[in-house]
């Protein structure tokens, strides 16, 4: 029986990637460093493949990529404010370092976006002013990110009952169990 809500999370997180405005394509991405403090930020999702692996893309000089190579373990977090559907991923990151891919998806980028990978100091640098940002015309630092899941977690809320599933990755399936909401 868990099958069936876990084909419907399959299902919204792939609408996500091609329906405009789906609550699913931003999702709150948490990270833990050295210094054993949760970050929380929000990403976009950008490719979902059919074994649910998960792809974002970002600066490769930000905080996050600092504590994905302190700790490869990450917590995703997607709403679905309507449908009352909370989806929570478990999972292990891991970079793209491939130039072919990477150059591709590159150019897939609107050029008006291109504009969040060519700052000239990398994220969360103070600055003194919004407009005094600086862009670099010949270097870029667009890196890919992708989050390989072993645990997701299914949160319908409903009445009578909330319905709440986590499934497990075993090799290649996954196992569903009914949990108390």
């Amino acid at each position: 029986m868990t099958e069936v809500f876990f084909q419907e999370l399959k299902e919204e997180l792939s609408k996500s990637i091609v329906k405009k405005g789906h609550p699913f394509r931003y999702f709150t991405l948490a990270t833990v460093g050295l210094d054993n403090m949760a970050r929380l930020r929000t990403v976009v999702l950008r490719r979902i493949s059919e074994d649910l692996t998960l792809t974002f893309y970002t600066d490769k000089r930000s905080k996050k990529m600092i504590h994905l190579k302190e700790n490869k373990k990450i917590s995703a977090l997607f709403y679905h404010p309507k449908k009352l559907l909370q989806i929570k991923v478990e999972g292990t990151a891991s970079v793209i370092t491939d130039p072919a891919l990477l150059k591709k998806y590159w150019h897939g980028i609107q050029p008006s976006s291109r504009k969040d990978y060519i700052t000239s100091n990398a994220p969360g640098s103070t600055i003194k002013n919004p407009d005094l940002v600086e862009y670099l015309s010949d270097e870029d630092y667009f890196c890919m990110v992708e989050i390989t899941p072993h645990k997701i977690e299914y949160l319908k809320l409903k009445r009578p009952n909330h319905i709440r599933v986590r499934y497990s990755r075993s090799d290649e399936d996954w196992l569903g169990e009914f949990l108390v909401p």
